[in-house]
This record gives structure tokens, C-alpha cells and sequence, in this order.
């Protein structure tokens, strides 16, 4: 199984502009996210998928593979398709998110390792280290799943609802977490970025409402690893503490 690693860099961030190039202990951003991927055993190829000149230079510096793409892409997941579309030879990419400096491999080959199973066509991370202050922060992504470990539902809000429920939610029902890394079989990706956007999607501002609308399954890999994310510049100091 060949695997693709992409790792969508965006420079014009809204809430964070230039953030793929900002300093963390003498390293970019990228490439620490880089140099966390590229530990991966199962990751046959990583590239850089940047829609600006300044991440292409400094992902050369350190020796790293990039491609420019287009600047109109919505999604990390559009700029993951351009990329894909490009190689004829791969069968499984996974999106790393370019604001992970702290990546983790063993998340990427547990992500990996849900293709070892026919019936995989896209996968992600959940995690059960939940918190009441979780459930209800809007900020935290929660997910429902089958007893196949397909996702059924992804919701900013507290799923399920726990309104009529007796003592401790945490106690009753095994909440999860979402967990921001996808994996997509080569051929799937293709279908994805060619759906169009839908309102369930809208409403909730998450992305993979829209392939559940249009009946993708979601295989949800149970991690207990978590690593902090930079998506405004006060998450920094969070990360230079585990730094």
C-alpha cells in the first residue's frame, strides 16, 4: 500500500497570517510538522502543499518536498485533492494538518493501519479523554459512531444530548472527541472534492458533514494521543511549553 502524507500550509490565515513560518524554538512551524511526519514508517512520500512562494522557500531550506497550488481552495482537504491528482500510483493519502507542530507518528500509522481493511474509504482520529467542560464547549468536536466504528454524527454540540439523563454524562455514555486528521483511499479524495457543499455542513461548520450527507463512511480510529494546535497566536506559548 503506497501512502501519500500532505501537509496543507496556508499562509493567509485570517486569524493567524503567516503562521506555517513563525519560529518555535529555532524551527518553523512546517518544519516541525515535518520532520513529526516524516517518522512515520508507513508514509511512503510527504509534500508540502502550499498556495504561497514563502512556505515553497522555506520548505526547500530544510529539504523538504513541496508543490504550489492553486490560491482558491476552500479547504485543506481541495488542496489535498489538487496534489493527489497528480499521482497515479497512490492508494491512501493523509491530510496532516500544517498547524500540528507537535505531530505525532504513532497517530499517523494508527490512521494508516484503518486501510489494512477493505471496507475503509476515509478515517479518523476520536478520543474518549473527555471532559464535562468539553461536551459543551462549541470549540470541541464531538462524535457519535456505530458499532462498526463508523461515524454517525459529528456535532459542535453535546451528542448525544444528555438532558434527560440521571447523575454524571461521563459516568452513562462513552463520549468522544474528534480529533482533526484524515486519511482518504486515492480514489475517494477524487469523489470528495467534486461534492458540493451542503447546509448540514453550513450550520455546524464541519467539512465531513457533507461526505456523511452524501453517504461516506467515516472509520473513527480511537487515540489516546492528543498534541495542541496553533490557530491563533495565543495557542504559541501552549506549544512552546511542550517544546
Amino acid at each position: 500500500m503506497k501512502v501519500l502524507g500532505i501537509i496543507p500550509a496556508r499562509y493567509g490565515s485570517s486569524r493567524f497570517p503567516g503562521k506555517p513560518l513563525i519560529d518555535l524554538k529555532g524551527k518553523t512551524m512546517i518544519q516541525r510538522v515535518y520532520e513529526g511526519a516524516i517518522k512515520s514508517n508507513l508514509l511512503s512520500d510527504i509534500i508540502v502543499a502550499t498556495d504561497d512562494q514563502r512556505i515553497v522557500d522555506e520548505v526547500k531550506r530544510f529539504g523538504g518536498n513541496v508543490l504550489l497550488t492553486k490560491d482558491t481552495h476552500p479547504s485543506g482537504t481541495d488542496r489535498c485533492g489538487e496534489i493527489a491528482s497528480k499521482f497515479s500510483d497512490i492508494d491512501v493519502v493523509v491530510n496532516i494538518q500544517g498547524d500540528e507542530p507537535l505531530v505525532d507518528y504513532r497517530q499517523l500509522d494508527a490512521l494508516i493501519s484503518a486501510f489494512k481493511d477493505e471496507n475503509t474509504n476515509i478515517a479518523t482520529l476520536g478520543i474518549k479523554d473527555v471532559s464535562l467542560e468539553d461536551i459543551n464547549n462549541t470549540n470541541r468536536i464531538k462524535i457519535v459512531v456505530d458499532h462498526k466504528q463508523n461515524a454517525l454524527y459529528f456535532s459542535r454540540s453535546a451528542i448525544p444530548n444528555y438532558a434527560n439523563s440521571k447523575g454524571n454524562p461521563l459516568e452513562i455514555y462513552p463520549f468522544y472527541r474528534h480529533i482533526g486528521l484524515y486519511a482518504y483511499r486515492a480514489e475517494i479524495l477524487k469523489e470528495l472534492v467534486e461534492l458540493k457543499p451542503t447546509q448540514l455542513e453550513t450550520i455546524e461548520s464541519l467539512e465531513q458533514l457533507r461526505w456523511l450527507y452524501y453517504g461516506y463512511s467515516i472509520r473513527v480510529v480511537e487515540t489516546n494521543i492528543e498534541t495542541p494546535n496553533i490557530d491563533v497566536p495565543e495557542d504559541v506559548k501552549k506549544v512552546m511549553e511542550f517544546l
